[in-house]
């Protein structure tokens, strides 16, 4: 299928705004750009409750927003993992998403930072996402939440590490999670599927973008083999909460996301997954917000 008319506009916009590839930046650089094309984007949606914290972990700081509805609650909690391929990407790259996503769903929203590489590589990132749930699971009366009705979400790589953080969760006998959003999740340390093939340019996210990243992230490519990682490659996907996983049919990582929703079919969780047809990774078009808290909430309540 061709790219999606509102695609294409979105592709043409980042363009006038000068928008350079990623793999052709520095790190520093390329952050730079992202909060740059973040302020551009203008402000998100009045919220009616939003707060900043700093939680410790064990070798670690880590910075989480509290975007939460009116009302007394409580309320269902997704904690939210922003993308950027582990080196791009903050609280505030994603304040536009979140504050939309919490007034749909009525839900709490907690948005959770992490280390990122090349400063701080794997498995800093997961370790750091996986202690913000912890903290969430047991301090969600604080402020507002429902601490048996607490869902993982994230895009791209966050969305790599809400699957990750699932599986740490169910193997250390973590919080129980009732569901995961995964959005163009990143979930294989590989690059020869037919969609990095077909989409390798062209369409935003590239192949050359995606192993920029990669080698940033990880402190040896032999860690890309990991679970922790490359989710995918988890010997077994039983005991992990029902998803949604949405992919994007021009997306390099559109393979991969959908290998993993068949496999977590194949361990009897319940999955619905859906592609966007002439969808980029990164703009999955309109519908895909209200697809998302229509499945939230048949999860959660």
């Amino acid at each position: 299928m061709p790219l999606h008319p509102d695609a294409a506009a979105f592709m043409k916009q980042r363009e006038a705004w000068g928008v350079i590839p990623t793999n052709e930046l520095t790190p520093e650089a390329a952050r730079e750009q992202s909060m740059r094309v973040t302020k551009l984007l203008g402000p998100g949606e009045p919220v009616a409750h939003v707060e900043n914290r700093t939680i410790k972990t064990h070798d670690a700081e880590v910075d989480i927003r509290i975007y939460r509805p009116a009302g007394d609650g409580p309320f269902p909690v997704v904690v939210y993992y922003h993308g950027g391929g582990w080196v791009l990407g903050n609280l505030d790259v994603v304040d536009f998403y979140c504050r939309a996503l919490t007034n749909a769903s009525g839900y709490i929203v907690v948005s959770s930072n992490y280390r990122h590489g090349p400063e701080d590589r794997f498995p800093a990132a997961p370790e750091d996402c996986y202690a913000a749930l912890v903290w969430v699971a047991r301090n969600a009366a604080s402020f507002g939440g429902d601490a048996s009705r607490i869902a993982v979400a994230g895009a791209s790589a966050g969305g790599n590490l809400a699957a990750v953080v699932c599986q740490m969760a169910r193997d250390r006998n973590g919080p129980a999670l009732k569901f995961q959003l995964l959005i163009v999740p990143v979930t294989n340390h590989f690059f020869s599927t037919a969609s990095y093939r077909d989409n390798a340019e062209g369409y935003m996210l590239t192949t050359a973008a995606m192993k920029w990243f990669w080698e940033r992230y990880l402190k040896d490519p032999a860690d890309g083999a990991h679970p922790y990682a490359s989710p995918l490659r988890a010997q077994s996907l039983a005991g992990l909460p029902p998803a949604f996983v949405q992919t994007a049919e021009l997306d390099p990582l559109r393979d991969e996301g959908e290998q993993y929703a068949e496999r977590l079919k194949q361990a009897g969780v319940p999955v619905v997954q859906k592609r966007y047809i002439g969808m980029i990774h990164g703009f999955l078009g309109p519908d895909a917000l209200p697809d998302s808290v229509a499945q939230l909430r048949q999860a959660l309540g």
